[in-house]
Parts: C-alpha cells; sequence; structure tokens
C-alpha cells in the first residue's frame, strides 16, 4: 500500500460530477488544493451510502478548508449515476464520484481486496504538491469516520506538532 511521503499516483478517471453530467477527472485537475480521496468497496450496497452522505454533509467543512473530496469506487461511471439517482440520500452530493473501473488507481494506491476485487475503504489526505500525507484503511464491514477525517486535516494543515487527540484551535506542541 502506498503510505504516508508518497506522491499520489496519477491518475484520469470518469466521474459523475454534483450536477450529474459525466467529465473526466485527473491527478492534476485541483491545482493548488489538498485532496481528500476516500473509496468504498462497491455501490448499492449498505455501509458505503453511510460514509458517502456524511461526506456530503460535511462538503463544507472540507471547503473551508480548502480541500476537494473525490469519492472512488471500481463500479462505472453508469453505475454511479443510477446509484445517486436511485438511493434518497446520494441525490445531492456535492462532490465527484470517481470510477476506478479499470481497478488501476485502487491498484496503483495498494487498496484492492485481494479476494473480492474492490477497493477497501481507504481515504488519503493529499496535500497540494500532491504528496500523501494521511493514510486510512478499514475492512470491508466497517465504516469509517469523517469527523477523524476532518481532525487529521486540520492538524496536518496547522504544519505543526499536534498531540493525540487534538482538536481545531487548541494549542499545538512547542519544542
Amino acid at each position: 500500500m502506498i503510505s504516508v511521503g508518497r506522491p499520489f499516483p496519477d491518475y484520469r478517471l470518469q466521474a459523475v460530477m454534483p450536477d450529474r453530467s459525466f467529465a473526466e477527472l485527473a491527478g492534476d485537475s485541483h491545482p493548488g488544493k489538498w485532496r481528500v480521496v476516500f473509496f468504498w468497496p462497491m455501490d448499492f450496497t449498505f455501509v458505503c451510502p453511510t460514509e458517502i452522505a456524511e461526506f456530503g454533509r460535511r462538503h463544507g467543512d472540507f471547503a473551508d478548508r480548502d480541500a476537494v473530496v473525490l469519492g472512488a469506487s471500481t463500479d462505472t461511471h453508469f453505475v454511479h449515476l443510477a446509484w445517486r439517482n436511485d438511493h434518497p440520500d446520494l441525490k445531492d452530493l456535492p462532490f465527484p464520484m470517481l470510477a476506478d473501473t479499470k481497478r488501476e488507481l485502487s491498484e496503483a494506491l495498494g487498496v484492492l481486496h485481494p479476494e473480492e476485487g474492490v477497493a477497501l475503504r481507504a481515504t488519503f489526505i493529499v496535500d497540494p504538491d500532491g504528496v500523501v500525507r494521511w493514510v486510512s484503511v478499514n475492512d470491508l464491514s466497517v465504516g469509517r469516520s469523517v469527523p477523524e477525517v476532518l481532525r487529521v486535516l486540520d492538524a496536518l494543515q496547522t504544519d505543526e506538532l499536534c498531540p493525540c487527540n487534538w482538536e481545531r484551535g487548541e494549542a499545538t506542541l512547542e519544542v
């Protein structure tokens, strides 16, 4: 699995955009921005929409931190659109859903489940220079914590030493 300090792999993937149009997005589509890229295993499942909807609800919090949220799975952009149209919690998602149909990005990141052939619940925080600064991976059955992703993003953006359980607005450590 790709680790902290490594460049996020380049990609060029079809996506369902917030307005439900299709577009091609690439690694250089958001220059100068922090990126939060999160993967879910499969569309039309049970745990996945709870996470995706929470990222959607917290989208403004990420935008306030100059971060772009990008969701991805190995499903096609057509399946993403059908799921958005079908699931009430996904209808108004404010971020793109990337279609890693050929599994190139999930393989490059090392988050493809070896037996199931779908992406694990992986989250990457990528700095404006394209370097991975945080990785979290959950098993297929366990949803992630969006507030924890925001907390870590806040800590990374301080460029300071942040103690255990540090929250935005608290003092950082001085050496």
